[in-house]
């Protein structure tokens, strides 16, 4: 028994890599006398290794294919009693059940496993006896704390793996609920399974920690060459394909800088579109991150290495834009593997979490078309003008509160963010635009809460105006739309980005 000197070793992996070296250093080594089951037990017996079979263990043969055999008194009694209470090893000892001193388990990928995150449970549970190994990737580890303390596993070991086990437990049993209800939006109790990436330099700022972590569906994409994403390039690639991925359907290109847009537009190809997006505001496209939802061409590449950029990101690149952008050791490149369409179903909900509480919400996907919005005034939009109040309205919808997009031809000419108010915002777009706002339209995230938008509009000739409506002043904004011939649609959907 246990009791003993032996110390005993459950294995039973689905991962089969590495296991048969960790086994034999186990045996060998360490004098652990081993446990196993199924595929298992048969990959240790065939590379020679003494293995016992649990049924020679229990007594019993494998259940209903497989699905019960480690679920046994005589295989949990082992991990879970207290070796310090008397009464408990007595018992062990009546019923001729050994100690297991190590638990070596970890869990089906696709399918729902019970024995294995019992097993794993119950070993961190008894961390002051037993060591949980949940992944290969401990094995290395696990070993050299052995030939450091004799054959032993530390207590500091053993509670920081079962910190870990139950970690590992609990992000496998939310990509379940994850797989099975996937259409709850907003579920009873919510839990996120996340799986760290890696580390990275920092967060937002120098002295903030940060990692990246994912789960079940997230978005594939490569990085062809450059320095290391840091948080902000996740963040402000994200704004970028959130943009690119509104015009699937045309050649789209955008900027971002400090996860706003400082130009967007469409093309009639996706040289035209990049080489209008960036025209915008050449000033702040310096250091920021280009998308793109066509191929990085030659012509783009050559434009793109004159200047100082973070990050382009895009579906495919040519070898030609490839070779030329290779010179830019630093600039990194992402290709999009996931589609725009599916990258727009991809994320269900977003998380933002409070001193206060988690908030939880769906993503703002909303759509309006020139079919389903209002036309508030008499004064009636051009063809032209729509398309434009389409193509802002999409625009504002990524750009953070108070937003304000001023565009014509499919292009932005100038876009106010963030401001704490409204007018400030129009101001600051308005100005961007400068001589150019004859005949543009207006996007407003919000509705508009007084006139005096409407004035600077009208000081700027403005030809239409896309909000959401809904204020107790939509009547008097309106009326003085009309005064100026500006014609005004309401969609009855605010884009408030905070």
């Amino acid at each position: 028994m246990s009791t003993k000197s032996t110390k005993k070793a459950f294995i039973s992996v689905f991962n089969k890599e590495g296991i048969v070296d960790f086994a034999k250093k186990l045996q060998q080594c360490h004098g652990y006398e081993l446990i196993s089951t199924g595929g298992t037990y048969d990959r240790l017996k065939e590379n020679g290794i003494q293995v016992k079979e649990i049924s020679e263990i229990t007594g019993f043969r494998e259940l209903i294919h497989g699905k019960v055999k480690s679920l046994h008194p005589k295989i949990h009694a082992g991990i879970l009693v207290n070796r310090s209470l008397q009464d408990e090893v007595e018992e062990l000892k009546q019923n001729n059940i050994d100690y297991i001193d190590m638990v070596v388990v970890d869990l089906y990928p696709e399918e729902i496993d019970i024995g294995g995150v019992t097993l794993l449970r119950a070993a961190s549970k008894n961390y002051a006896y037993v060591t949980p190994v949940y992944s290969s990737k401990l094995y290395e580890k696990i070993l050299d704390e052995l030939d450091q303390n004799n054959g032993e596993t530390t207590f500091e070991l053993r509670k920081q793996l079962a910190k870990e086990t139950f970690q590992y437990t609990a992000w496998y049993d939310s990509n379940i609920a994850d797989r099975l209800f996937e259409q709850e939006l907003l579920p009873e109790r919510l839990v996120v399974g996340l799986e760290k990436v890696k580390d990275l330099r920092y967060g937002e700022n120098p002295h903030q920690a940060a990692a990246i972590y994912k789960k079940n569906s997230q978005v594939d994409y490569e990085v062809l060459q450059g320095k290391e994403l840091s948080h902000n390039n996740m963040v402000d690639i994200t704004s970028a394909v959130n943009i690119i991925s509104e015009f699937v359907d045309v050649p789209a290109a955008c900027i971002i800088k400090h996860n706003n847009p400082c130009g967007v537009a469409v093309g009639d190809n996706i040289n035209d579109a990049y080489f209008r997006a960036f025209g915008c505001d050449p000033i702040s496209a310096f250091g920021g991150i280009i998308g793109l939802n066509g191929t990085v061409t030659e012509e783009i590449a050559k434009q793109a290495a004159q200047v100082f950029l973070e990050v382009i990101v895009a579906p495919e690149f040519s070898e030609e834009a490839l070779e030329i952008l290779s010179a830019k050791k630093n600039l990194r490149l992402v290709k999009l593997i996931t589609s725009l369409t599916d990258f727009k179903n991809v994320q269900s909900y977003a998380i933002k979490d409070l001193p206060f509480g988690t908030l939880v919400q769906s993503v703002d996907n909303a759509e309006i078309s020139r079919d389903n919005f209002n036309i508030a005034t008499v004064c009636k939009p051009s063809q032209e003008n729509i398309e434009d109040m389409v193509f802002a309205w999409k625009v504002a919808k990524h750009v953070s509160s108070n937003a304000i997009v001023v565009a014509k031809g499919l292009k932005t000419l100038g876009i106010g963010t963030g401001q704490t108010s409204r007018i400030a915002s129009m101001e600051i777009a308005l100005k961007q635009a400068c001589e150019e706002t004859k005949g543009a339209v207006i996007a407003s995230d919000g509705f508009f809460p007084a006139i005096d938008n409407i004035h600077a509009a009208a000081h700027a000739r403005i030809a239409g105006i896309i909000q959401p409506g809904g204020s107790i002043k939509d009547k008097d904004v309106i009326a003085e739309s009309e005064k100026y011939s500006i014609a005004m649609v309401m969609t009855g959907i605010r884009h408030f980005k905070h």
